[in-house]
């Protein structure tokens, strides 16, 4: 059996609060294939986009294993880290995220720049026009709908081929049209590049366009086996 894209063994994150700590994830065991995509639901505060960071190397678990690519996550200093994501995995956010004083095509650019590409500026350029902004490469995130920024958003999460993709509800900020778009594409381009998708939302429907749904409430796993219907 190859090994899986994500695992987490019995993952815990406590997090020190004004009234003393707070336990956010309570011993999460939980895989995630190679290929597979996976929905995290739950009602707010049962620690989803806590979970998301833990597998984004985000926050550091206080106990247990966090791998993903067959690296352990926990045993990596912040430097380490920084490359770890740069070159496997891209994030998407509910706030895009932008630079607001670079253009889209440097947005989505930079991060490739900065890993090394040569072809950065081109490779951007094609990824802009896959989300349907080739017209809009050289204006700025003010000059930019909320749709269009979180298309540059997607676009530059893509760009360098990651293996792992995480969104953190991605549509939050959206009105339906356009979250139904970018939803479109975060599957469309996420198949294509054979990424392992961990998709945060509060959207059961959205959810159960993964290959699985997994459930979360205060902190722990609930039901978390629950393949989607379609």
């Amino acid at each position: 059996m190859p090994d899986p894209a994500l695992s987490l063994s019995d993952a815990r994150l406590t997090l020190r609060g004004n009234a003393g700590p707070v336990e956010i994830l309570r011993g999460i065991t939980l895989s995630v294939a190679m290929g597979e995509s996976v929905g995290l639901v739950g009602p707010s505060g049962s620690g989803k986009s806590s979970l998301l960071m833990l597998m984004g190397g985000l926050e550091q678990a206080t106990r247990g294993e966090v791998r993903a690519l067959g690296q352990d996550l926990t045993r990596m200093d912040e430097d380490a880290l920084a490359r770890f994501r740069r070159d496997n995995m891209g994030v998407v956010f509910q706030s895009f995220h932008l630079i607001p004083t670079m253009t889209a095509l440097e947005n989505v650019a930079t991060p490739l720049e900065l890993a090394g590409q040569r072809d950065a500026f081109p490779r951007a350029r094609a990824e802009l026009e896959d989300v349907g902004l080739g017209p809009r490469v050289d204006h700025y995130p003010s000059q930019m709908s909320g749709g269009e920024q979180q298309r540059v958003a997607l676009a530059r999460a893509l760009a360098p081929r990651p293996r792992l993709l995480l969104a953190d509800e991605p549509t939050g900020n959206l009105d339906e049209a356009n979250g139904q778009a970018i939803v479109d594409l975060l599957f469309g381009l996420g198949r294509r590049t054979g990424a392992t998708l961990v998709l945060v939302t509060h959207d059961e429907k959205l959810a159960r366009r993964c290959d699985r749904v997994v459930r979360l409430r205060d902190g722990r796993l609930d039901d978390s086996l629950v393949r989607a219907a379609e």
